[in-house]
């Protein structure tokens, strides 16, 4: 009988997310049969109180999903446990590993990842890191290449890489597997993913939310540790991997480490050319007033809340095309996009203003608010004009807009297929360590060159996209960022 145990089981992830997402899996019927699912943490509380407490969060997201069902919630309640426990004392595990019994054990660290060297090492001695037991490390681990590799080489003195998986819940949701499937499931876009065809591509994950009471562990990491090394460098390379040979989790993390080391390392000399840091002010979001990041902090502070970088992939595929990647607090809207900029037709027999304006085709996958992937292409405008006069338009390729009222299937949680994969040891969606070395190690690179620069974070106002600088970026280049009203 296989076991889940949850470390950090009434804390802010578990609640918002892993139990939820269990939840919705067992309601689908795609949990294992007979899982035991037990909450590890520090309160001093029975299992009846803390079934309580996942009823409440569990019933309160998934009644807003309209997914909520009696049944399915009493198929969970029986799965439910809980123990207060030491993670860190070896002692304290071992009635764990005695109420797992004998099976499949996932554990899944949902606590501060300074803890995870001495929870492996307890893990280790309980008996919870045997050859049929696997672990789950929430990012970030470290917040640089040094402390990932003090923090990962605890966690290999007690776990074999085959049992690790570092999750990244950008690679759980549908849009960015959809990617995968869009790039090597067709033969109409892989021949144009090249320099030959793309002009560039950009990647935005824009907040409209601030840092708020997370501002300590917000001042140790930053827009560049929290969000671009892991999530942005993700998508990164799904957009800019070569083809795998198949789809075993080492041919397709294979590729996406080859990326990683092809990104060109950014000097101190360019950084002011190719890097934009910046950090908001007082002002108004969404139409209230909000503070700075200086004064939600209570003193002054040099970390990024917004971080703009060209990126440069020193291949035969993407050399010349630049990756702009942008990601921010306070921005004027919530979006996670990729954007694949082609080039425009080499001549164009529509050269007449009156015949409209030739764009360039343009192919946007969006992973929030909303999941779609859309392809702009130009078209006749309809009408018996002898002057043919063209016009932009989109094509969604999301459920339901193939001409027939399909329903979209419910959007999942990103953990819920992560979660699933993990259980049943499938790492294509995780990331490999020598994959977190190399991203570690490019973003070093970043934020030495800053500091040797001596750049610090340029004022930008909430509600807007960040420092004026984030747009000469690529206005410099003739490029600009884009908008999301086409």
């Amino acid at each position: 009988m296989a076991a889940l145990i949850l470390f950090g089981g009434g804390g802010d992830l578990a609640m918002r997310m892993l139990l939820p997402s269990l939840y919705f899996l067992d309601h689908d019927g795609l949990l294992p049969e007979g899982l035991k699912i037990i909450g590890a943490a520090r309160s001093e509380e029975t299992p009846a109180e803390y079934i309580d407490k996942v009823h409440e969060a569990v019933k309160a997201r998934a009644e807003s999903d309209g997914g909520w069902s009696e049944d399915s919630w009493a198929r969970m309640k029986a799965r439910l446990d809980y123990r207060a426990v030491d993670a860190t004392d070896p002692a304290s595990l071992e009635p764990l590993k005695a109420l797992c019994g004998s099976g499949e054990i996932t554990s899944f660290l949902a606590v501060s990842p300074s803890l995870y060297g001495r929870i492996v090492t307890a893990m280790k001695t309980a008996g919870l890191a045997e050859r049929n037991c696997r672990i789950v490390l929430e990012k970030p681990v470290g917040r640089d290449l040094e402390s990932f590799r003090e923090i990962d080489d605890a966690v290999s003195g007690a776990f074999d890489e085959r049992q690790v998986f570092r999750i990244d819940h950008y690679l759980g949701k549908e849009t960015v597997q959809n990617l995968i499937a869009l790039r090597f499931g067709n033969t109409i876009f892989e021949p144009l993913w090249n320099n030959l065809t793309v002009d560039h591509v950009q990647i935005t994950v824009g907040e409209t939310v601030g840092v708020g009471d997370r501002w300590p562990y917000y001042d140790e990491y930053g827009a560049l540790r929290d969000m671009l090394q892991n999530h942005m460098l993700q998508l990164l390379c799904l957009v800019a991997m070569e083809p795998p040979s198949d789809l075993d989790p080492d041919s397709v993390r294979n590729e996406k480490v080859k990326v990683l080391r092809s990104l060109r390392p950014i000097t101190p000399e360019e950084a002011e050319r190719v890097t934009v840091r910046g950090q908001y002010v007082e002002g108004t979001s969404e139409g209230q007033p909000v503070p700075s990041y200086e004064q939600e902090r209570g003193q002054a502070s040099d970390t990024e809340t917004f971080v703009a970088i060209r990126a440069d992939i020193d291949n035969w595929r993407w050399a010349g095309v630049p990756f702009f990647m942008r990601t921010g607090k306070r921005l004027s809207e919530k979006r996670t996009e990729i954007v694949i900029q082609f080039k425009p037709v080499p001549h164009s027999i529509f050269d007449h203003g009156d015949r409209g304006v030739i764009e360039a085709n343009r192919l946007v996958i969006e992973l929030q608010p909303d999941e779609d992937i859309s392809l702009s292409v130009m078209n006749k405008k309809p009408g018996l004009d002898q002057r043919m006069q063209l016009q932009p338009i989109r094509m969604s390729l999301s459920w339901g807009m193939d001409g027939k009222e399909a329903k979209p299937p419910r959007r999942r949680i990103a953990y819920e297929r992560l979660l699933l994969d993990a259980m049943a040891g499938d790492s294509t969606l995780f990331v490999r360590r020598d994959e977190a070395e190399q991203a570690w190690k490019w973003v070093d690179e970043v934020s030495e060159a800053w500091s040797n620069a001596d750049l610090k974070p340029l004022a930008y106002d909430p509600g807007t996209w960040g420092p004026e600088a984030s747009d000469l970026l690529l206005s410099r280049t003739g490029r600009a960022w884009n908008t999301g009203d086409d």
